[in-house]
């Protein structure tokens, strides 16, 4: 069936026939000289606009796959020793976005480097942006797995497509050659047009580690770094200090299970006396 003819919006137009054909409903569109008085015509528009909508952010949450993450809300800005809050702050506003430039989140393990870019990656889809969301070794096994040119091309795709990319944890494990090669692929195809958020635990210097005898570790910085917004966090692993608070309050809670089971003996003890 052949799809319905593009009907022009009239000049002086309120907008409404424009907003018809924007949600597809050509039909309604096309007869608009007889509907466009009806008093449930603003009604239907602003129902089929948020439900599409909200159609819209689902798909895009979901193709997403940032997964749960804690909101800004709840994060302790006073753990870090050294973060900076407001810059931060300035990229959660997605301004990076507007200027095509990258993010990169330097800093060790357990200072909230995937907290913070998986808020930026929600922040961006709240907006209507098209994000993925993906760790280094999920994208760099999911390329190199790929058997033929025409399959690895596609999957690059998945990676280059999106308006933003966000790349968790570079530098945790290390990968050969040909996975930096894979990586340096993604980030030029995104060069310049399309912003990349990184979190890594690596110093750029050390980034020969992470991808060794890869002769375009230098080329793959290059591309990461240039015009990129780069914030440093410093501190102890927040998740060793959860830990330690869940032992000790873990500790409280066996001695005063002992306590009681202690309690009980005596006063069983005590009833086998009496009697």
């Amino acid at each position: 069936m052949p799809r319905a003819k593009t009907i022009p919006e009239p000049a002086g137009g309120d907008g409404r026939l424009a907003r018809l054909l924007a949600l597809g409903l050509h039909g309604l569109a096309a007869a608009w000289d007889q509907y466009k008085e009806e008093p449930w015509i603003d009604p239907l528009l602003e129902v089929e606009e948020h439900e599409r909508g909200r159609r819209s952010l689902e798909r895009r949450m979901r193709n997403a796959r940032i997964g749960r993450f804690k909101t800004m809300e709840d994060f302790d800005w006073g753990w870090p020793k050294k973060i900076d809050r407001e810059g931060i702050e300035d990229i959660l506003k997605l301004n990076f976005l507007d200027d095509n430039a990258n993010v990169v989140l330097l800093g060790p393990n357990g200072v909230g480097k995937t907290t913070i870019a998986q808020n930026i990656a929600h922040q961006a889809i709240l907006r209507g942006e098209t994000v993925k969301y993906t760790t280094a070794s999920d994208l760099l096994h999911d390329l190199a797995s790929c058997d033929s040119p025409s399959l690895l091309a596609q999957r690059i795709r998945r990676y280059v497509r999106p308006r933003l990319l966000v790349i968790d944890e570079v530098g945790y494990l290390s990968y050969t050659s040909r996975h930096g090669d894979l990586l340096f692929d993604v980030l030029n195809r995104r060069n310049l047009e399309k912003p990349t958020v990184v979190t890594t635990n690596k110093g750029f210097a050390e980034w020969g580690e992470v991808f060794p005898n890869s002769s375009c570790v230098v080329a793959l910085v290059d591309r990461l770094v240039h015009r990129a917004e780069i914030q440093s966090i410093e501190g102890e692993s927040y998740r060793r200090k959860e830990a330690k608070e869940w032992e000790a309050a873990n500790a409280s809670r066996r001695k005063k299970k002992a306590a009681a089971r202690s309690t009980r003996k005596k006063r069983s003890r005590h009833d086998t006396a009496s009697e």
